[in-house]
């Protein structure tokens, strides 16, 4: 076999996880929202977790959303585990929106009920206050 076609089979193997890869490209970076959510499902996966969540429209319809996060490492790191969001889990989200209005999003970070602040780029929030009880 021809010397050039082995080089340019191992050099297109070596480069194929970068083609898997993507970038962030579809979201606005330079704007945030912020929404009352409703746990529909978090999946625990690399590449990147991703969180399915019900977000009410102005007239009080769910529509579900998706929101792209971290590697699953890069989660843990920060506080987060497999069993931090379960079904049904209200929670409040900051994300960058996509650019063409489709509902997902890139997440910035989440409020659980108990006041923990969780992001996929920062450390964890403090802790909740200690009730006096």
């Amino acid at each position: 076999m021809n010397a050039r076609i082995v080089i340019a089979v191992a050099a297109s193997w070596i480069a194929l996880p970068a083609f898997a890869h993507h970038s962030f490209a579809m979201f606005d970076r330079s704007k945030e929202e912020s929404k009352s959510a409703t746990v529909k499902e978090l999946q625990w996966t690399n590449p990147h977790v991703w969180l399915q969540v019900l977000i009410a429209d102005d007239k009080g319809k769910p529509h579900e959303w998706s929101m792209e996060a971290g590697a699953t490492g890069m989660l843990a790191r920060n506080g987060w585990t497999s069993s931090t969001l379960k079904r049904g889990d209200k929670i409040s989200i900051v994300f960058n929106p996509s650019k063409n209005g489709e509902l997902v999003g890139n997440l910035i970070r989440v409020t659980l009920a108990d006041g923990r602040v969780l992001g996929p780029g920062g450390p964890p929030g403090p802790p909740p206050a200690k009730s006096a009880n």
